[in-house]
């Protein structure tokens, strides 16, 4: 067996991840905010340190969420205006039916599915 046909054996079905950098950090600020939640009580025991770090890490969370994975992995943007009245309008933006068909679905499903399993 030749080098080549070992690399096509174990290549992993599927599509892979287009976007596996944006994937990462979009999964990081959370697992990294549950991880320091459950294991923080093993090694600080001031409750405000426990409490700020873990306020930071989901505001980073939030802002990547936001401003990063959700245009780049699936095409979700929105923002706040203030119209001319002084009124606060939110503004959404998603991808029309053409676009979507072509967001990467290992992408999408990975989005998804963090966003859903570690709500706050």
């Amino acid at each position: 067996m030749s080098t080549g046909d070992f690399r096509e054996v174990s290549r992993p079905p599927g599509e892979n991840y287009a976007n596996p950098k944006t994937c990462f950090f979009h999964v990081l600020f959370k697992a990294a905010a549950l991880a320091f939640y459950i294991l923080s009580a093993l090694f600080v025991d001031n409750f405000v340190i426990i409490f700020v770090v873990i306020v930071l890490l989901s505001a980073l969370d939030f802002w990547v969420v936001k401003n990063v994975s959700g245009r780049i992995l699936v095409g979700l943007r929105w923002w706040n205006e203030i119209n001319d009245l002084g009124e606060s309008v939110w503004r959404f933006e998603c991808l029309d039916q053409e676009s979507l068909a072509r967001i990467n679905k290992k992408d999408s499903w990975l989005f998804w599915w963090t966003l859903y399993s570690f709500r706050k």
